[in-house]
């Protein structure tokens, strides 16, 4: 990682066997997005998808806090225009499936310390597991700012706490700490600060060691679940576990439990 970074700020990507690790990094400003780092996450979204011998991402900051949200000074012309900071044609970290843009398909763990405010929340919600440190907190104060959470808080702080959870927090722009988040199941695991990414780590190898093929189909029949419903998700189950069960990940995996060895997934 550069420790000493863009003065707009950077995102450093680090590969760790078939994990790619991916920092935030803009210590000084909190990690305060600009345009800058929206364009880089997005790349890094994208080389995650991309590369073949990359399974799992790991988003991560430098510094004492994830991110305080938005460096609106430079974010606040493009908001008025009504433009992205990501690029078309690139992986969004929102996964919000709007036009023009690609949805991650391998999964991402989210490791989150100190201030995680409103975008901070938006891109952990967006991810599929979250550790936090037992230092965090987390606002979503768009309103005391005169705008909308329009990063997917308004439908995933619902989806995951129902509708009241979500509006005590979006409608007082309160600040609540790790033990609430993981009361809302915002968070999957509360963890001693020093432990943050070591644990964010080790979850991500735990997949990465599993079947490729199987890890992806399993997160997109969740994902279908929740977003159109258990009934829409069921009629993949067929067709779905008819190809991964003619892959050669599947025959490996038969192998190994035959042998009583670890097996050894090649994604084919």
């Amino acid at each position: 990682m550069n420790l000493t970074p863009h003065p707009e700020g950077q995102i450093d990507c680090t590969v760790h066997g078939a994990v790619l690790q991916i920092c935030i990094n803009r210590p000084a400003k909190r990690n305060g997005f600009t345009p800058k780092m929206f364009r880089e996450l997005g790349e890094a979204y994208t080389r995650l998808d991309d590369d073949p011998a990359l399974r799992v991402g790991v988003l991560c900051a430098a510094g004492d806090h994830f991110t305080a949200g938005l460096d609106l000074p430079t974010i606040a012309p493009l908001m008025k225009r009504g433009e992205k900071s990501v690029p078309l044609g690139l992986v969004d970290p929102l996964n919000l499936g709007m036009e023009g843009y690609r949805r991650r398909v391998k999964p991402m763990v989210v490791a989150v310390q100190g201030i995680t405010y409103t975008l901070g929340i938006e891109l952990m919600l967006a991810a599929d597991i979250v550790v936090a440190a037992d230092d965090c907190r987390f606002s979503q104060l768009e309103v005391q700012r005169g705008i909308m959470a329009t990063g997917g808080a308004t439908l995933r702080m619902a989806e995951r706490a129902g509708m009241g959870n979500a509006l005590l927090h979006l409608l007082t722009a309160d600040v609540f700490d790790s033990a609430e988040a993981l009361r809302l199941n915002f968070v999957q695991k509360v963890v001693p600060a020093a432990d943050l990414l070591p644990e964010a780590m080790r979850i991500a190898g735990q997949i990465a060691a599993q079947a490729p093929l199987a890890v992806v189909a399993t997160r997109q029949n969740v994902l279908k679940a929740v977003e159109h419903g258990p009934l829409v998700a069921m009629h993949d189950f067929i067709p779905v576990q008819r190809t991964l069960s003619n892959s050669d990940d599947a025959a490996e995996g038969v192998r190994s439990f035959v042998e009583k060895r670890p097996a050894r997934f090649t994604g084919q």
